[in-house]
């Protein structure tokens, strides 16, 4: 079980840059083809922007053609937490890190391979950790 983190909201906006305030705290969305890991083919691990924690990883990333980071699922099981999504107008499901429940994007059931899943997630919501020698 992943110890939670939990900080105000003045906390977070002294953690997180703008973008990434708005994203992970307010569960808003980058713009298509912006983000800076939409065309990232480096090998390595992606990490929740507001606690560090591990959360997608190279291996199952691919090029969905959507605008943002899409993986076939996330880099452990307990990772992330889905909840139902009723926003904009129509309902879809949300994903959001374990640990510090900041919104990373949507999990649609269109992907690829045995999952079927794309995990289409906002780069402002990652961070990312090159794999040894992958720089």
């Amino acid at each position: 079980m992943t110890d939670k983190l939990e900080l105000d909201d003045s906390q977070w906006r002294e953690k997180l840059s703008p973008e990434q305030y708005h994203v992970l705290r307010e569960g808003g969305t980058e713009r298509a083809f912006t983000g800076k890991y939409d065309q990232n083919k480096q090998a390595g691990e992606y990490l929740c922007a507001a606690c560090g924690q591990r959360v997608f990883d190279s291996a199952r990333k691919y090029d969905s053609g959507s605008g943002w980071p899409s993986f076939t699922a996330p880099a452990d099981e307990d990772v992330v937490e889905q909840n139902r999504d009723v926003s904009m107008g129509m309902v879809r499901t949300e994903v959001v890190c374990s640990k510090c429940a900041g919104h990373l994007g949507h999990v649609f059931p269109d992907g690829p391979g045995e999952t079927g899943l794309r995990y289409c997630i906002n780069s402002a919501a990652l961070d990312f950790e090159p794999e040894d020698g992958a720089a």
